[in-house]
């Protein structure tokens, strides 16, 4: 049976990823902050009470994600993919010329790069266990370095640039066992990170999820030297 991690499933994007991978069969550890009290997983561990498995994580903490692997390891010996899903936004008016939170940047830091970094290094060992070897990292246009138009959002573009490193130096150190890492931008998602629901963006949490979903279907078009490090629509965005 095809295992899956999903990380930030609660809501948004990875509520609506973990109902793309339960509807193509996976076993789905759909993981994240409140995710027991989330009512969109408990509709679908109705659905699918066979192949949900729910447990708490924060992906900022060291032990949360310490007691996360081991109860996931008392489940399955394997996993056939990771999904780095969960983030945060931080701040997105400042500017250089104005004040800077740094304390706040460094919490996004935490979450966004150093956070599936625990998760990825901490499920190692049952990633390399199976027969997919794959990571999907949610990444941004944000994090693109050559096309970066923007003057603020430190907190964000930089650490989703950071994610972007992350995931070459983790793709290097896989791909000779079979190992691969994608890079995903989501786009322009309705979301709750900016605390509220931005519906003013293009793509709902579920219309996102079909297409990022439609990409792991056919990730191994994408194996290479380097990551995949692409759009929703399958695109190849510049570093």
């Amino acid at each position: 049976m095809k295992t899956v991690c999903v990380t930030g499933a609660a809501r948004g994007l990875g509520l609506a990823l973990t109902a793309q991978m339960l509807k193509r069969g996976y076993i789905v550890y759909a993981a994240g902050l409140d995710v027991e009290e989330s009512e969109g997983i408990r509709l679908l561990t109705q659905a699918y009470p066979e192949h949900l498995r729910v447990i708490e994580l924060d992906i900022s903490d060291d032990l949360s994600v310490a007691l996360f692997t081991e109860t996931l390891k008392l489940d399955t010996e394997h996993l056939d993919m990771l999904i780095n899903n969960a983030a945060i936004l931080g701040n997105i008016t400042d500017h250089v010329r104005g004040p800077l939170n740094f304390a706040e940047m460094a919490e996004v830091f935490n979450v966004n790069t150093l956070g599936s970094l625990r998760v990825t290094h901490a499920l190692l060992p049952l990633l390399l266990q199976g027969a997919g070897k794959l990571i999907v990292d949610i990444s941004s246009e944000a994090g693109s370095i050559e096309q970066c138009s923007r003057h603020g959002w430190f907190a964000y573009c930089m650490s989703k640039s950071a994610l972007n490193m992350q995931a070459r130096l983790v793709h290097n150190g896989l791909k000779d066992e079979g190992g691969q890492v994608m890079l995903i931008h989501p786009g322009w998602v309705q979301s709750y990170m900016s605390g509220e629901l931005n519906t003013a963006a293009d793509l709902t949490p579920e219309q996102s999820a079909q297409h990022i979903a439609a990409l792991i279907d056919r990730h191994k078009e994408f194996m290479g030297d380097q990551p995949a490090y692409v759009d929703y629509k399958g695109d190849e965005l510049p570093w």
